[in-house]
């Protein structure tokens, strides 16, 4: 990244990188409205719900693959929030501008990493996924602290450690709604 300073204020060039524009948008999805942070967090859950109905789940022998892979994701996507985050929000003119849904996408992937699955039943996977889903979505939409606070670091950063902690906060809530609650449900 280049930056210079001018007074100062540091200048960020808007994005050069089509592949940059292309990932911290995760593909275009945060152009869709409304809502483009729940766009940006579906390929998560869509990839968490596909891998578990093929049987890759997260609990049991194939659990290394599940969770690699949405380790993987979450890796990429907070990589690219630091990487390409001050470039966007350049472009964009705003700070954690609404088309920036990597940081979405990444923390969505700390609910799912924990879910209690063990067979590929397809009413379990969906409701996990959907309480992952909300969950994280709540927890990203309200920023209860530390949150709201760390959301001003600059850059990158401010980006994307709020929805890291939301993801933190989902997995709470999750895994109290499916471990304790689900077995009186019948889950």
């Amino acid at each position: 990244m280049v930056a210079r300073r001018l007074g100062r204020r540091r200048y960020t060039p808007p994005m050069r990188s089509s592949a940059g524009r292309l990932l911290i948008t995760t593909f275009g999805l945060g152009f869709m409205r409304p809502a483009s942070g729940t766009w940006g967090s579906m390929p998560s859950v869509a990839l968490a719900g596909l891998m578990m109905l093929a049987g890759v789940l997260p609990v049991g022998p194939t659990a290394w693959l599940y969770h690699g892979v949405l380790a993987a994701v979450l890796v990429l996507f907070s990589w690219v929030c630091v990487r390409f985050g001050p470039s966007a929000e350049a472009e964009f003119g705003k700070k954690d501008p609404g088309q920036v849904v990597a940081d979405e996408t990444a923390g969505q992937c700390l609910p799912l990493m924990l879910l209690p699955i063990a067979t590929p039943d397809p009413l379990r996977i969906a409701v996990a996924c959907a309480a992952a889903f909300l969950a994280f979505r709540v927890f990203d939409i309200l920023k209860l602290p530390p949150a709201r606070g760390l959301q001003r670091l600059s850059g990158g950063w401010g980006i994307l450690i709020d929805d890291l902690i939301a993801g933190v906060q989902a997995v709470l809530v999750v895994q109290v709604l499916l471990r304790v609650a689900g077995p009186m449900l019948g889950f």
